[in-house]
């Protein structure tokens, strides 16, 4: 095959390719060195990189294995946590034996049982907005595996200061997104920032794997395309998620892609209309989203409307608005056709699901808007 593909738009190479490799990581990565796009100058672009890996659970364990093993030369892995017993059912980088260790040391251990070459740098230490410009200092890229809101806003907000790429990716019981932000692209390519998918100030803390849970193979899929997006990047070969969300559903085995624009402009921002939208399916433009309050909501319903909840069944469980038709967000945009009325409020619990699926809906011509605040404002 004479090129990687044809109809494929690749970035320019992250990193400056090392002089050579030796010849023990030759003979290791044989099958990387005839593979087409990246061949021995993309695999010492590979040992030229330095990737921060935020997190060394579900998803960092599939990163960190399968970055080592890629030929990545030095990898910062940054966890602060001990391995637990209920760990071990999706974090693979850990054993019984690890059980009260720190993650951060089984990192290391299997990194170089991998790799021998790579050198790996075990940060034990909590990443937040005061410490991440520090601790992410140096990297080329950064992938995103930590579990909570606040640490990927502190996360998104050193890779934007930096101006590196962020590999970032979330999962949830059945259901995943994965995706690529970048403050400072190559030009001609649009700035894209985990503030456009989620602005901060309407996500909330979303539960926790321990609350809800989280299918391990799952773990394992996710990460492996996280790392695959770090290495394109590296190498520079194929089109990264860049501009484009990838939402998994491993109950329906299906992965859809969801475009991702930049959110408004900050002078557009200052005006009186809605809060900027996050990501989305093109079409509608943000201000022609309604939000409406609780009132509005139930007289829209009272005039025809029907009320959509597109929450996962383990926050329906606790109740639903009368009449409401239930679809959860990752089904909706999977196949937004489903949805059949011509009229729709839709609810979920913050409002920024709700504006994803209003998106996609308006798109196919249904008028859509959603419950101002999602049910969290209307409850307090």
């Amino acid at each position: 095959m004479a090129a990687v593909y044809a109809d494929t738009v690749a970035l320019h190479p992250l990193v400056d390719p090392v002089p050579a490799l030796s010849p023990a990581e030759r003979t290791r990565t044989q099958r990387h060195l005839v593979l087409s796009g990246i061949g021995e100058v993309g695999q010492r672009r590979l040992a030229g990189a330095h990737v921060a890996v935020v997190g060394a659970g579900g998803l960092g364990s599939p990163v960190i294995m399968a970055l080592a093993a890629a030929g990545v030369g030095s990898l910062t892995v940054i966890d602060d946590d001990d391995v637990d017993q209920s760990n071990l059912q999706r974090q693979l980088l850990h054993r019984h034996a690890d059980i009260g260790a720190a993650k951060t040391a089984s990192a290391a251990r299997v990194a170089a049982d991998l790799s021998p070459e790579t050198v790996v740098t075990a940060v034990r230490e909590r990443l937040t907005a005061g410490n991440a410009d520090q601790l992410l200092s140096g990297a080329d890229l950064v992938v995103d595996g930590s579990d909570t809101f606040e640490t990927r806003t502190a996360v998104a907000g050193a890779c934007e200061a930096l101006g590196i790429p962020l590999v970032w990716g979330v999962v949830q019981e059945f259901h995943a997104q994965v995706t690529v932000f970048w403050s400072a692209p190559p030009a001609g390519i649009e700035p894209v920032r985990l503030s456009d998918l989620h602005p901060a100030d309407a996500v909330g803390e979303p539960p926790t794997c321990a609350e809800v849970g989280v299918l391990g193979a799952l773990c394992l899929q996710v990460g492996g395309i996280l790392a695959t997006e770090a290495v394109k990047l590296i190498v520079g070969i194929g089109e990264p998620l860049l501009g484009r969300v990838l939402v998994i559903d491993a109950l329906r085995a299906t992965q859809t892609e969801v475009p991702l624009r930049a959110a408004a402009s900050a002078a557009s921002a200052v005006a009186p209309m809605p809060a900027p939208t996050s990501t989305t399916i093109p079409a509608a433009a943000p201000d022609e989203i309604r939000e409406l309050t609780a009132t509005e909501m139930l007289a829209a319903q009272d005039a025809g409307a029907t009320l959509l909840d597109v929450r996962e069944p383990w926050e329906t469980q606790s109740g639903i608005l009368a009449d409401s038709v239930l679809i959860p967000l990752g089904d909706l945009l999977a196949d937004p056709a489903q949805f059949e009325d011509d009229r729709v409020v839709v609810i979920c619990a913050h409002g920024v699901r709700a504006r994803h699926a209003a998106e996609a809906l308006r798109a196919r011509g249904v008028t859509a808007d959603i419950l101002a605040g999602g049910l969290a404002a209307w409850q307090a």
